[in-house]
């Protein structure tokens, strides 16, 4: 009696144990996608969420076999203090292995002493300032930011004989860096400064600011406004008071963005940017990006910020895999600082030391394409780290 006891004993246990495997076998990883999903940025949120479910799609719908369960949380814009309660009951609550997201730097900073006590990895699409993944071992970014495709713009201005730029950004982190990147190259190269303008992130009406630049003597302006209504209203501002006819040459990054690019209309034709990506990108990848964007949303568009989630979610998938969809955030993390692969924009790395996506910038000038505005990439800069870590 008592050795068939044991004997049940022993295949109930066994039989537990099988179910417990079998469990965590199951259970799905979990993703945290943090951005604006309402007010005036939600069109980032709709970004994101396109980017990286089209990503899951195109791998069947699992990645490294598991599946994935995503969890999405509204930001509302630039809110740090209400970022960090989100992202700690991702973390807390919700038990997620990995996050995602992040259109703005002061959000971004607001998480990283929670990711680094939990560690979890924690993968940038959009947030463009240097410091950022200096703040934690556990931030990666697969966006760009401003010292990356600056830089290499300054270089070329002086290059084409432009030797007087006024500088006016949007007075918040990135916009500083942009204003920082362009003039410490620009100078480096033998241009001039001439005159920095700071606008308030809250300006509606760029008139003042065109009307300075107008009056400065430059020959062109660098410029970097957030996405969305500024870079409408400072482009109106700029033709409405006659720049483009005085010659002075527009310069700048993310401003052409493709979400706003039909609505600027032939007042952007001719206008340059220096930019890691556009949806004119002649290969494959990029084609098959678009493909798997389309087939989930019609209207769908491909920009920086869903070809930013895209590769996001390439990262996450390759940290999956490596971990066998266990939480262990410092194997992940040492196995991301590893990774290449050809993106939508071109060839890719991930910067071993700082956690930052190596990749080509192109300068871009709009054209039309039948009846349709696209950045077209007239010349290829090269492969491009950050050039803004330790600034």
């Amino acid at each position: 009696m008592k050795t068939y006891r044991r004997q049940a004993l022993s295949v109930l246990v066994a039989g537990l144990l099988s179910m417990a495997a079998l469990s965590v076998q199951a259970q799905a990883v979990k993703v945290g996608i943090v951005g604006p999903l309402s007010g005036p940025f939600a069109h980032y949120g709709t970004l994101f969420k396109q980017g990286v479910e089209a990503y899951i799609a195109s791998q069947g719908g699992k990645l490294a076999g598991k599946d994935v369960e995503l969890i999405y949380r509204d930001t509302g814009g630039p809110n740090p203090g209400g970022t960090k309660s989100l992202v700690q009951e991702l973390i807390v609550k919700d038990k997620v292995d990995y996050l995602g997201g992040f259109v703005f730097t002061p959000n971004a900073m607001a998480v990283a002493p929670l990711i680094q006590q939990a560690q979890v990895p924690t993968v940038i699409f959009n947030a463009a300032t240097s410091s950022i993944t200096e703040k934690s071992e556990f931030f990666i970014r697969t966006s760009y930011t401003l010292w990356q495709v600056t830089v290499p713009l300054a270089q070329w201005a002086v290059k084409q004989n432009i030797k007087k730029v006024v500088t006016a950004v949007t007075d918040y982190g990135p916009g500083v860096d942009a204003e920082n990147s362009f003039k410490s190259e620009f100078t480096k190269q033998g241009g001039t400064v001439v005159e920095t303008i700071r606008m308030p992130i809250a300006t509606t009406d760029f008139a003042p600011f065109v009307q300075r630049i107008k009056a400065s003597g430059a020959q062109a302006v660098y410029t970097f406004l957030p996405g969305g209504p500024p870079n409408l209203g400072f482009v109106k501002a700029y033709n409405e008071n006659g720049l483009q006819k005085a010659g002075i040459q527009f310069m700048g990054t993310a401003e052409m963005d493709e979400f706003d690019l039909q609505k600027f209309g032939d007042a952007a034709l001719g206008l340059t940017t220096s930019f890691h990506y556009s949806a004119a990108h002649d290969s494959k990848e990029n084609k098959k990006f678009i493909e798997e964007l389309r087939k989930r949303s019609p209207d769908a568009i491909a920009n920086y910020a869903s070809v930013g989630a895209y590769d996001g979610m390439y990262v996450i998938h390759k940290m999956i895999e490596a971990t066998g969809g266990q939480k262990d955030g410092l194997k992940a993390i040492a196995a991301a600082r590893a990774l290449k692969w050809e993106s939508p924009r071109g060839p890719v790395s991930i910067d071993p030391k700082t956690r930052h996506i190596t990749q080509n910038v192109y300068l871009r000038k709009v054209e039309k394409a039948g009846a349709t505005l696209v950045n077209k990439e007239v010349s290829n800069f090269g492969p491009q780290g950050d050039y803004g870590i330790d600034k």
